[in-house]
């Protein structure tokens, strides 16, 4: 049996970002509020059907949704339908803990 050897790299614990993908903390903001969604239209005991009638939405679109297919949902669309499932949503926005203006600020998700 021949060995081979492998190089592992860490990621950075954002995909889209290790991807390089342009918009990669919005896209991530994105998935996490999706999995929000699919975890509260869980614990509601909502069927696709129910979960499309509260949020506003078609059937196929959450269908969609819970299945990772959220490109065409902005993060605005996406926080509507956390609260019409019932959750508050809290926006904050504060300055840079190291004080450097020229910093290009970063988006992430709390859920408590």
């Amino acid at each position: 049996m021949r060995k081979t050897s492998r190089s592992v790299t860490r990621g950075s614990g954002n995909i889209f970002a290790d991807l390089g993908l342009p918009d990669a903390d919005e896209h991530m903001l994105k998935a996490r509020v999706a999995i929000f969604i699919g975890k509260r239209i869980k614990q509601l005991a909502l069927t696709q059907q129910g979960a499309a009638k509260r949020m506003g939405l078609s059937q196929p679109d959450v269908s969609n949704l819970l299945r990772g297919r959220f490109e065409g949902f902005s993060l605005a669309r996406l926080l509507g339908c956390v609260r019409a499932l019932g959750n508050d949503v809290e926006i904050k926005v504060k300055r840079p803990s190291h004080g450097d203006d020229d910093h290009v600020g970063r988006m992430c998700l709390m859920m408590g």
